[in-house]
């Protein structure tokens, strides 16, 4: 059976991108029923990437079309400082800034929150891994060696940029990706809420 290649993103993509990030954007799985706005993930974990940094932007795209990404930052707080410069002023400007009872929020409300708040925290234990990045697959193509497949080409373009380390979230509830990170090398360095940070660094990047 032949492989599907992993190419580099193009701007005719960005919708299938967005696509791919809610359907897998419940700990993996499809989290269309959780957002009446279908982009509100994205605005935040997908496209700002693929607009801000296209160069470090990866799909794989089968017969069907585009079925996952790679995309990350070379500098994780000079890229934060361009999503509240450059990105989500414009989306500032028409999305609603929610209000009252924040444990009442729907999902897509603390997608909006956070459009109109960004958070520049960066933890003092991912110092050593500046560069972050998110990659996701459709179920189509995943268990196929496709997820190592991106990781290693988005890795490789890091490492041509002179990245020392890299770091990614996951959900503590997303034991399949975490694992999957393991085996990828990553290490976990400190917890968030209901997530982990997870960091490799570039010289002990796998071959």
């Amino acid at each position: 059976m032949s492989r599907f290649p992993v190419r580099p993103y193009r701007p005719e993509d960005l919708e299938s991108v967005y696509q791919v990030c809610l359907l897998t954007g419940d700990s993996g799985e499809d989290a269309t029923h959780l957002y009446d706005d279908p982009k509100a993930l994205g605005h935040l974990y997908a496209a700002p990437y693929v607009m801000l940094e296209p160069d470090l932007a990866f799909v794989l795209e089968d017969e069907e079309g585009v079925c996952g990404y790679v995309v990350g930052a070379f500098d994780t707080r000079t890229f934060k400082q361009a999503m509240v410069d450059r990105w989500l002023p414009p989306l500032q400007a028409v999305l609603p800034d929610p209000q009252g009872d924040r444990e009442a929020w729907s999902p897509t409300e603390r997608m909006y929150h956070q459009v109109q708040h960004p958070r520049a925290e960066f933890p003092e234990t991912l110092e050593p891994y500046p560069s972050h990045l998110h990659i996701d697959l459709l179920p189509r193509a995943q268990g196929q060696g496709y997820g190592r497949d991106l990781m290693e080409t988005l890795l490789a373009a890091l490492a041509e940029k002179g990245s020392p380390g890299v770091h990614l979230g996951v959900a503590r509830s997303n034991v399949r990706a975490q694992g999957f990170y393991r085996r990828m090398g990553f290490e976990e360095h400190g917890r968030e809420g209901t997530g982990t940070n997870q960091g490799i660094r570039m010289v002990r990047r796998l071959p």
